[in-house]
C-alpha cells in the first residue's frame, strides 16, 4: 500500500534534481550606474526677520508693519526685484509673565514678527545684501542656502557617465556568467538628481559683515539599464 508514496517520492526527487535549461536563465542583464558633477551655486536663498514687542497688540502689528516696510525698501533698494522676495510667516502672539498679585501668569504684552524670503541671483551681493537687511532692521536672519539652479543641465554629461558605468558593471556580470552582452533594453533614471551636498548656514541671528561661504555642491545621478543576452553564445 505504501508503493504510490515511494514511487511519488522519488519522481519529486528526480525533478529537483533536473538540471535548468537555457531557457530558464534571465534573458537579460539589469544594473545600476553612477556618476557626479561638481558646481558653483548660482542662487542663494535667505530667511530673515524683524519682530517687534510691544504692550498692546496694535502697538506690536504697528511697529513690526513699520519695521519690515523698511527692510522690504531696502531690498527694492538695493536691486533685489519684487519677484525674489516673498513674505514667508507672520505672527502675532501674546508674552506672559509671572503676575506680581499671584501665582497665575498673564499677558504682559505682545510679540508681531514677520518673516521674507530673498532670493539672490549674484553670488557676489550675498554678504552685501546680509549688510542690507541688517541695516535696515531685521534682528533675525538664518536658514541661508545655496542652490544650482541649472542642475538637470550640468548633468548631462553625468548622465552619459552614468551609462557607461551601467555598461561597465554589466560586462563585468556577463563575463563571470558566461555569456555575451546584447543591447540596451530599456534606461531609466533612478529618481530625480539630488544635490549630495547643499550649502547652509545655522539659523541663528547674524551681525553685520558676516562672511559667507557658498562653497560648491556635487550633484548625483543614478540610471537602471537592462542589457539583453546575446541568443546562441
Amino acid at each position: 500500500m505504501k508503493k504510490p508514496a515511494v514511487l511519488a517520492a522519488a519522481f519529486a526527487a528526480t525533478l529537483l534534481a533536473t538540471p535548468a535549461r537555457a531557457d530558464d536563465f534571465p534573458s537579460a542583464i539589469t544594473v545600476s550606474g553612477e556618476a557626479t558633477v561638481s558646481a558653483a551655486p548660482d542662487l542663494a536663498q535667505i530667511d530673515a526677520g524683524v519682530a517687534s514687542d510691544a504692550r498692546t497688540a496694535k502697538e506690536a502689528s504697528d511697529a513690526n508693519n513699520a519695521a519690515m516696510g523698511k527692510v522690504l525698501l531696502a531690498l527694492k533698494g538695493a536691486g533685489i526685484a519684487e519677484k525674489d522676495y516673498q513674505t514667508s510667516r507672520l505672527s502675532l502672539q501674546p508674552q506672559y509673565g509671572q503676575s506680581k498679585s499671584s501665582s497665575a501668569s498673564s499677558a504682559v504684552g505682545f510679540r508681531a514678527s514677520n518673516r521674507v524670503t530673498v532670493k539672490i541671483r549674484d553670488m557676489t551681493k550675498v554678504a552685501g545684501i546680509i549688510d542690507t537687511l541688517v541695516g535696515a532692521g531685521a534682528n533675525d536672519i538664518g536658514n541661508i542656502s545655496f542652490e544650482v539652479t541649472q542642475a538637470s543641465k550640468l548633468l548631462d554629461d553625468a548622465r552619459e557617465q552614468a551609462v557607461a558605468d551601467a555598461r561597465r558593471k554589466a560586462e563585468i556580470y556577463a563575463k563571470a556568467s558566461g555569456v555575451t552582452l546584447g543591447a540596451p533594453l530599456s534606461v531609466s533614471e533612478g529618481g530625480a538628481p539630488m544635490p549630495l551636498f547643499k550649502g547652509r548656514m545655522a539659523a541663528a541671528p547674524m551681525a553685520a559683515g558676516a562672511p559667507v561661504a557658498p562653497g560648491e555642491e556635487t550633484l548625483s545621478v543614478t540610471v537602471n539599464v537592462s542589457w539583453a543576452i546575446k541568443a546562441g553564445q
